[in-house]
């Protein structure tokens, strides 16, 4: 019924693992747990011992894939047809999290997003930026979700089998493809439907780690748009970067927060960062980068 698919890399998964597949026996359905290990350098010695479980085996690849072509290598081995990819730096709050997946599983539904949370804690100033941004754009209601059903978020992702080998349209190594998958997702007009059965998101990058992969996945969005495998409205930034082209007031934007660049970047390492700051900060590279020709 159930493949549990969970890719991990210089990471301890097996407490984990352990709950899920308490989770997985007591429901008394058929279910698998699939860990691979994408080429980690030192692998953990403890996620060896998810090979003693029922029903669970631990992979470890001897080459880095990267996160989309891992995750499509799970699927490929998994032998049912629903998918439940779960990243390793999370916790499962819930005693219920897998039965809420199962008891609403039905023929019409493709996709079943159950969300993303954070720990209520504040964490340390270096990992701020991170843990603002997590709860105000990801750890959303089920009613917000609803109101943009496309957009998910994978590493909470409950998925029918082919559903996701048809979205998983690129293998390459890139951040920000839960934006490309969720518009693959709207183009071949999967149904989804979002349930509250989130995840506590744990592995927080510190300040300036997020932001420099932010801008990666402003990149991203471009290259994807060029290939046309993303549409060019999808994203708030996008239509931010439409607007202002509309009134001709791209290169005045940019002269003003090119102005105000090293305010911002204090700002984003501060204990209180200002995400609205963030948003014209990625949109500004967001324009650089239209600007420049791309081979």
């Amino acid at each position: 019924m159930i493949s549990i698919l969970i890719p991990t890399y210089n990471y301890n998964v097996l407490s984990l693992v352990e709950e899920l597949h308490r989770q997985g026996v007591n429901l008394d359905v058929d279910f698998e747990i699939l860990v691979m290990d994408d080429g980690s350098p030192s692998p953990s010695e403890e996620n060896k011992k998810i090979n003693s479980l029922s029903n669970a085996s631990y992979i470890i690849q001897t080459t880095n894939l990267g996160r989309t072509a891992i995750r499509t290598k799970l699927a490929e081995q998994a032998q049912f047809n629903w998918l439940l990819f779960l990243d390793a730096d999370i916790r499962i709050p819930s005693e219920i999290f897998i039965s809420q997946y199962v008891r609403v599983i039905t023929n019409s539904t493709d996709v079943i997003f159950g969300g993303v949370s954070y720990d209520e804690e504040i964490p340390p100033r270096e990992l701020s930026l991170r843990w603002h941004y997590g709860n105000s754009r990801e750890a959303k209601s089920v009613e917000e979700r609803e109101k943009s059903p496309y957009f998910i978020i994978s590493q909470n992702l409950f998925i029918k089998k082919q559903i996701f080998l048809t979205a998983n349209v690129v293998s390459e190594n890139y951040y920000g493809l839960d934006n490309l998958f969720s518009n693959q997702l709207q183009r071949i007009k999967a149904t989804v439907s979002h349930i509250d059965n989130p995840v506590i998101h744990l592995g927080l990058e510190n300040n300036q780690s997020f932001t420099t992969k932010a801008l990666k996945a402003v990149e991203t969005t471009i290259i994807f748009e060029e290939r046309g495998l993303m549409d060019s409205n999808l994203r708030p930034i996008q239509k931010a970067y439409k607007k202002l082209t509309s009134f001709g007031a791209t290169g005045l934007f940019s002269f003003i927060i090119s102005k105000m660049k090293r305010t911002m970047e204090k700002n984003f390492d501060s204990g209180s960062p200002n995400l609205f700051w963030f948003d014209l900060y990625r949109l500004n590279h967001y324009i650089q980068l239209k600007k420049k020709p791309r081979a």
